[in-house]
């Protein structure tokens, strides 16, 4: 019988996403990719430090206890030969990682269908865009952003943003056309009518499912972290009811930066899709770009 990824919480990620390769990366823009394969193969007995995802990836494998509820393949640019280095450093890491594609500089999002992929991570802007073009939850990972704190080894805490994000971006093109009142005046009105879902619904599902199945030590704590503000948070949250899934927190937080926050919250990784929320955020956190929605064109 052939295996199988139906049933899982499939993540597929670059090296770079789950990797510190920032170094062999400088090497490979500033000379080639024989440089840059030349690199690797020489520090294959060198780990690689671990990268802004890493702490996220570490969390989800630890769901698999008695089943195999989640699964992470390396999706990536890299050679083959380099893919060596990327496997010997999740075995240092003690990551369970089993499978990869590497397409040495080839686009890889069209592997993400056969792969069922519910997230894709990666640092690479444009595989992120074509991901979501196609549909996958997908984000650019900040590699400069800081890396998860220790404080809670048994919960994989994940903060999302709503518009363009968990909800489509239908409220925010209101904002950017006509402004903050009539903002709040369309989401008022519409305070029972659910938002379209966004990219990550089906992960937010997907994640909702892994806790019902639930693994022995392991929780999943999840933040909604919107610049929304009262009168338009009914909305967001009833949309969320209308889904019948709940988040933990939520922070309407009516413009306010969100690293402070996020802070507090310590999560294992950010999502938003407005450049400026997700830098103010990596001061902090790691966190990722949804490059979805009006804020986004192109």
């Amino acid at each position: 019988m052939a295996a199988t990824l139906a049933n899982q919480l499939v993540v597929a990620i670059s090296s770079r996403a789950l990797f510190d390769f920032e170094e062999e990366n400088r090497v490979f823009e500033q000379s080639d990719d024989h440089a840059y394969m030349k690199l690797q193969l020489e520090r294959l007995e060198q780990p690689a430090k671990p990268g802004v995802a890493h702490s996220l990836v570490k969390k989800l494998l630890a769901f698999n206890g008695d089943a195999k509820r989640v699964e992470v393949v390396i999706l990536s640019r890299n050679d083959p030969v380099s893919g060596l280095r990327v496997f010997r450093s999740a075995q240092a890491s003690k990551l369970k990682l089993e499978r990869g594609v590497f397409t040495k500089g080839r686009e890889p999002y069209k592997y993400l269908r056969p792969l069922q992929a519910n997230l894709f991570l990666s640092a690479n802007p444009a595989d992120v865009r074509a991901a979501l073009n196609e549909g996958f939850a997908a984000a650019t990972v900040h590699t400069g952003a800081a890396r998860a704190s220790g404080s809670y080894p048994d919960e994989v805490r994940i903060a999302f943003d709503g518009d363009a994000v968990l909800f489509s971006d239908q409220a925010e093109q209101v904002y950017q056309r006509a402004g903050l009142e009539a903002f709040q005046s369309h989401e008022k009105r519409r305070a029972a009518k659910p938002l379209p879902p966004g990219p990550f619904k089906p992960l937010l599902q997907a994640l909702h499912q892994l806790q019902q199945d639930g693994a022995a030590g392991m929780r999943i704590r999840t933040a909604l972290v919107t610049a929304r503000s009262a009168p338009a948070h009914e909305r967001a949250i009833r949309t969320l009811m209308d889904w019948n899934i709940q988040v933990d927190e939520a922070m309407f937080l009516g413009g306010l930066a969100k690293g402070a926050f996020l802070r507090e919250f310590e999560p294992d990784f950010f999502f938003d899709d407005q450049p400026g929320h997700v830098d103010s955020a990596a001061e902090h956190v790691p966190a990722g770009h949804v490059a979805s929605g009006i804020s986004n064109p192109g």
